[in-house]
C-alpha cells in the first residue's frame, strides 16, 4: 500500500512537471546502460530515484560539492543547459548542490560558509564535483579564493568526501592547461591527491565538455545505489570508456568501403564519407559518444561533420598525456610523435629517412669515384688477414699445389700457377666456343633469309608468267586481233617479269 501511495504521489510531481511516465521510464533506460553494472535494471534505476525524490520533500537530499578550478565552465554549462521539462530535471533534486561558484545564488562569505558547513558536518556523505584543472605553478598561489589556494582547497574538500568526481578532461589530468606550453603546472585530481596520500575514491569522467548524461549514469549509482559503477585502470567508468568511438561511428561503414573527406566543402564530405584522412581520432579514442550524443541525442561532434579531435582521451596520473598535445595536429592524419620535448609527424620523419638514404647513396657513388674503385685501380689485399695468422685453418689457397681428379677418376697433382694457367685456357677456350656457336647461328640465320628470299622470287617469277600465256592464249582464240597487238602484249608480259626480277634482288639486298 506505502509503495502505491509512493508511486502516486511520484507520478503526481512527474505531471506537474510536464514529464510523463514513459518519457521517465526512457531516462531510467539510459542511466541503467551508461551505469556500467550489469546487475541494475530499469526498475531499480526508477525506484531508487522515486525514493530519492519522495525524500527530498523530507529534507533527505545528498550533498554535493561542486569546485570550479582553471576551467571554462563548460561542463557546468553542459550539465546546466537542460531544456524544461526534461527527465534530467528530476534527477537533480535528488541532489543538494550546496556549493558551485557558477551556479549558487550565493557568493562571498556566505557561500563559503555553505561550503565549510557541509565539509564539517557531511563528512564522508558528500560527492565532491571538482571541474577543471589544479594549478601548482607560481608557488600553488592560483586560483584563490577567499584567501585559500585552489590546490588547498580541493585537497581539504577531497578528503572528507564520500567520493571524487573529475568531471571533463582538466579535472582529469589538465587538458588545455597541462599542454607543455603553459606554465601553469596543471595537474589532474586522482595525480594530486596521490601525490598527497588521499586516498578517496575517484571517478574520472573526461571529454571537452563531458557529456552531462555520463555525470547523471554516475550520480545515479553513487547517490542512490550507494555503490561506485565500474571502473577501468584509468578510473573512468567501464561501459562509457570501453570502446572505441570509431566502432560506434554512423560514418564507419565508408570507412571500410575506403571512402574519405580529403578535403572540406568537396563532394566526398556532402556525402558523408568517413573523416579519417581529416584527421579524425575516433579509431583511438574511447567513448560512447555515438551512442549517448549530446544535446538530448540530437548530434554529436562526427555526426556535425567534425573529425573527432580525441578530447576523452587522458592519463590520469601524467599531466603530460594530456589530449590535446596527444591529438595534435588535429587535421593531421596522423598524431605529432613526441620524443622528449621534440614534436615531429611521422611522415617527417620518413622523408627524413629517405633523404638520409640517398644523400647515402649518392656520397658512397662519389666516393667510389675518387677512389678509383670503379676503374679498378684499388689492389685488394692477396691473402685474407685470418688465413695469414691461422695457415692451418685457411679457408682460401695461397701458393699451395693443387689436386685435380679426373673423370677417369684419375689424381694429379700441380701447382698454383699451372692451375691458374690452366683456368685461364679454359676460361678463353669457352669464350672461343661461345663465338663460334654465335657466328655458326647467325650465318645460319643468314642462308636461312636468303632461301627465304630466293623461294619469294621464284613465286613472284611464277605469278607475273601467267598473264604472259593467258595473253598469247587469247591471241589464239581471237582471230580478229591483229599479230602485231598480240607481239606488242607479249612484250609488255617480259617486262613486267623483269621488273619483278629486279624488284626481287633489291629487297633480297
Amino acid at each position: 500500500m506505502d509503495e502505491k501511495v509512493l508511486s502516486t504521489e511520484f507520478e503526481e510531481l512527474l505531471s506537474s512537471r510536464g514529464v510523463t511516465r514513459r518519457g521517465f521510464l526512457q531516462l531510467c533506460g539510459t542511466i541503467a546502460a551508461a551505469t556500467g553494472l550489469a546487475h541494475i535494471t530499469v526498475p531499480d534505476v526508477a525506484h531508487a530515484i522515486e525514493d530519492s525524490v519522495i525524500g527530498a520533500a523530507e529534507g533527505n537530499l545528498f550533498p554535493v560539492i561542486w569546485i570550479e578550478g582553471a576551467s571554462c565552465t563548460g561542463c557546468t554549462e553542459a550539465f546546466a543547459q537542460i531544456d524544461e521539462p526534461d527527465p534530467a530535471t528530476v534527477v537533480l533534486e535528488m541532489i543538494s548542490c550546496n556549493y558551485n561558484e557558477t551556479l549558487s545564488f550565493a557568493a562571498g562569505h556566505s557561500v563559503e560558509e555553505a561550503k565549510a558547513q557541509t565539509i564539517k558536518q557531511c563528512a564522508g556523505k558528500y560527492v565532491l564535483v571538482y571541474e577543471g584543472a589544479l594549478l601548482e605553478g607560481w608557488d600553488g598561489w592560483a586560483l584563490r579564493v577567499a584567501e585559500e589556494t585552489g590546490v588547498n582547497a580541493f585537497l581539504e574538500a577531497a578528503e572528507n568526501a564520500f567520493g571524487v568526481v573529475a568531471l571533463g578532461s582538466c579535472a582529469v589530468n589538465g587538458g588545455w592547461m597541462g599542454s607543455k606550453k603553459t606554465p601553469a603546472g596543471a595537474i589532474g585530481c586522482q595525480a594530486l591527491m596521490a601525490k598527497h596520500g588521499i586516498t578517496t575514491p575517484v571517478i574520472n569522467i573526461p571529454g571537452c565538455p563531458a557529456n552531462p548524461e555520463w555525470l547523471v549514469a554516475v550520480l545515479v549509482d553513487v547517490v542512490m545505489m550507494g555503490v561506485l559503477p565500474e571502473l577501468n585502470i584509468d578510473n573512468k567508468p567501464a561501459l562509457i570508456f570501453e570502446q572505441a568511438i570509431h566502432e560506434n561511428c554512423q560514418r564507419r561503414g565508408h570507412f571500410e568501403n575506403g571512402e574519405f573527406v580529403y578535403k572540406f566543402g568537396s563532394e566526398e564530405e556532402k556525402m558523408g564519407f568517413c573523416l579519417y584522412a581529416m584527421g579524425c581520432r575516433g579509431p583511438q579514442t574511447k567513448a560512447n559518444c555515438g551512442i549517448v550524443r549530446y544535446n538530448r541525442r540530437r548530434s554529436w561532434c562526427v555526426e556535425a561533420g567534425s573529425p573527432c579531435i580525441g578530447c576523452c582521451e587522458a592519463n590520469p596520473m601524467d599531466s603530460s598525456h594530456n589530449w590535446v598535445d596527444v591529438n595534435a595536429s588535429f587535421h593531421e592524419r596522423h598524431r605529432d610523435l613526441r620524443i622528449g620535448n621534440w614534436v615531429v609527424q611521422p611522415r617527417t620523419i620518413g622523408l627524413a629517412a629517405i633523404g638520409i638514404v640517398t644523400a647515402a647513396v649518392i656520397i658512397h657513388g662519389f666516393g667510389m669515384k675518387a677512389s678509383k674503385r670503379l676503374d679498378g685501380a684499388i689492389r685488394f689485399e692477396s691473402q685474407r688477414e685470418w688465413d695469414a695468422k691461422h695457415p692451418n685453418e685457411a679457408i682460401g689457397y695461397y701458393g699451395a699445389d693443387r689436386t685435380i681428379i679426373h673423370e677417369d677418376g684419375t689424381k694429379e697433382v700441380i701447382s698454383a700457377e699451372e692451375f691458374e694457367e690452366r683456368v685461364q685456357a679454359d676460361y678463353e677456350s669457352t669464350l672461343k666456343k661461345l663465338g663460334a656457336a654465335a657466328a655458326s647461328a647467325v650465318a645460319g640465320g643468314v642462308k636461312a633469309a636468303e632461301e627465304a628470299t630466293e623461294a619469294t622470287a621464284e613465286e613472284a617469277q611464277a605469278e607475273t608468267v601467267e598473264p604472259v600465256e593467258e595473253a598469247e592464249t587469247e591471241v589464239v582464240e581471237a582471230p580478229e586481233e591483229t599479230e602485231a597487238e598480240a607481239v606488242e602484249a607479249a612484250e609488255e608480259a617480259e617486262d613486267a617479269v623483269e621488273e619483278e626480277n629486279e624488284e626481287s634482288k633489291g629487297g633480297q639486298e
